[in-house]
């Protein structure tokens, strides 16, 4: 595969490995997304009135062929985290009821869960996954095992966030349904990571972000809802379109650029012209190779088997703990000074590095990578904190 370093507007002095948090867009697709807030500027009124809603529905056309999904239960928010929020503000909870989180589950999310359940008088409940390494099995029966009679919502990651684990989605989703318990993916991760196919999993949402791995403009992801579900969610911000159908909720929430959405189909010709899902197998690959060499080189271990490791990689770094949310936080700024950004995080007890592995990185990233760690004080400021 050719290097696509240069199709991508990333400072060449700083050392790129961390895709998952906020993702890169190509030169092309920003072109593309250049292009439309032209048309809109041009004569705004003209390009709102008439031209946005065939526009997006267009981009949602394209964007549901992608993930496996029908178009009409596809509705553009500006992240993931907006479309957790759709749904979970949509439903009415009881007191006593619970919503249950997965123990990695995102902290935006979670902070939306709880305040949602404390209006309710409702409560938030934890499936405890097994950390680190753990098996498919294992991760299904946590799940299945937080279930209780009470269990009104299960909000479940695709990809974790902090362990970057590429959970057993379909199962998980499947012990729920067994139960009756409606579920919400935290697919934040998914599109453009590992291959989709949303109107099977038997979901009923699914939110995802189209700026990461998809490498759309940031500013565009998606909620898609099943059909049985469309009646009661609501888009995040309610407008005009509040009483006329779901996708009319969706498509106008008030005046904004809708460049990002609209540029995705774009992202998705990129992403097709580069390989497609031969890149996504590029990139897990490189990912597993370089947590397993940055993981010897520093005498620790990886955090996920291979069959649950995408094009993120959790290493456990040889600092001392125990392990603190201010020491990661202080870690990862010490990072950022010398010249490279990944995100630390505090998990059962030590420190780890979650990595990414992107179409613009190669292997002699991580050699970097791993001189850049090597320099660095453990301790620093606040010592083993």
């Amino acid at each position: 595969m050719d290097d696509l370093r240069a199709e991508f507007l990333l400072d060449p002095g700083f050392l790129t490995v961390n895709h998952g948090s906020f993702g890169a867009a190509p030169r092309r697709v920003l072109a593309a997304q250049a292009e439309w807030r032209a048309r809109l500027e041009a004569q705004p009124s003209r390009f709102m009135v008439r031209d946005l809603t065939p526009a997006l529905r267009a981009a949602a056309a394209r964007l549901a062929g992608f993930l496996g999904c029908d178009a009409d239960g596809l509705g553009f928010v500006d992240n993931a985290t907006a479309g957790c929020n759709a749904v979970l503000r949509s439903l009415a909870f009881a007191p006593g009821e619970e919503i249950l989180l997965l123990s990695h589950a995102y902290g935006a999310v979670r902070k939306t869960a709880q305040h949602v359940a404390a209006r309710a008088g409702a409560a938030v409940v934890d499936a405890a996954l097994p950390f680190p390494r753990p098996t498919p099995e294992a991760v299904v029966a946590a799940v299945a095992a937080a279930i209780t009679p009470r269990t009104r919502l299960a909000v479940l990651d695709h990809i974790t966030s902090p362990s970057a684990l590429v959970l057993p989605i379909e199962a998980m989703i499947a012990a729920c349904r067994a139960r009756g318990v409606p579920v919400l993916v935290d697919g934040a991760h998914g599109p453009g990571q590992v291959p989709l196919a949303l109107g099977a999993l038997g979901a009923d949402w699914y939110a995802g972000n189209c700026h990461k791995w998809l490498m759309a403009p940031k500013g565009c992801g998606f909620l898609w809802t099943a059909p049985a579900r469309r009646a009661e969610t609501h888009a995040p911000i309610l407008s005009h379109g509040l009483g006329e159908g779901y996708l009319a909720e969706f498509d106008w929430t008030g005046t904004r650029d809708p460049g990002g959405y609209l540029a995705v189909t774009e992202a998705i010709a990129a992403l097709a012209d580069w390989g497609g899902e031969a890149l996504m197998a590029r990139n897990r690959a490189l990912a597993r190779e370089a947590g397993d060499a940055l993981a010897a080189r520093f005498g620790t271990e990886v955090g996920a088997l291979p069959g649950m490791a995408g094009s993120m990689a959790l290493v456990r770094l040889p600092w001392p703990g125990p392990a603190t949310r201010d020491g990661a936080v202080a870690r990862r700024a010490r990072l950022l000074s010398a010249g490279t950004d990944a995100p630390v995080m505090a998990l059962d007890g030590a420190y780890w590095l979650r990595l990414s592995a992107a179409a613009y990185n190669r292997a002699a990233d991580y050699d970097r990578l791993g001189d850049l760690l090597a320099g660095l004080d453990p301790a620093g400021p606040g010592g083993g904190a």
